[in-house]
């Protein structure tokens, strides 16, 4: 039974410190795990990250590739003409019909369409851009484009 006078820590919860500098005989006397002289031995050693003595860091030796800016770059699920040859004819092809048919890589993000290929249906699309050659080469078929592009 427990009561005030046998009360102990978890076993494992508490850890006795390291007492620095007391003496040969502790294991940590002497140098106080510092190791001998240099700038991390001193007593007010506050290096940065990333600091090199000096020398140029890593950081600044590599160089820039350019930037993008992840949080307005807008993602766009990539098809080509030949791809909607799966649809029937004079069907309407939109985001959800396209992801139906599991030709969508991003969930979500908008769809161009690309003039690769060939189409060979006369299709109504729907959707948010659509590129000048897609255009002509649906439009050829017969196919109209409807919506904001």
């Amino acid at each position: 039974m427990k009561n005030l006078s046998n009360l102990s820590p978890a076993p494992g919860s508490h850890r006795t410190r390291k007492r620095l500098g007391r003496g040969i005989g502790s294991g940590l006397g002497k140098t106080s795990g510092k190791g001998h002289k240099g700038q991390l031995a001193r007593k007010s050693s506050d290096v940065g990250a990333g600091f090199e003595g000096g020398q140029t860091p890593l950081y600044r030796r590599i160089p820039k590739f350019g930037f993008t800016n992840k949080r307005t770059k807008v993602i766009f699920n990539v098809l080509h003409v030949s791809q909607l040859n799966d649809f029937a004819d004079g069907e309407r092809v939109t985001r959800e019909t396209l992801a139906k048919k599991g030709l969508l890589k991003y969930k979500g993000c908008p769809v161009k369409i690309l003039g690769g290929g060939e189409l060979k249906k006369k299709l109504v699309v729907e959707v948010e851009k659509v590129s000048s050659g897609a255009r002509a080469t649906i439009e050829k078929a017969g196919g109209q484009i409807q919506g904001n592009e």
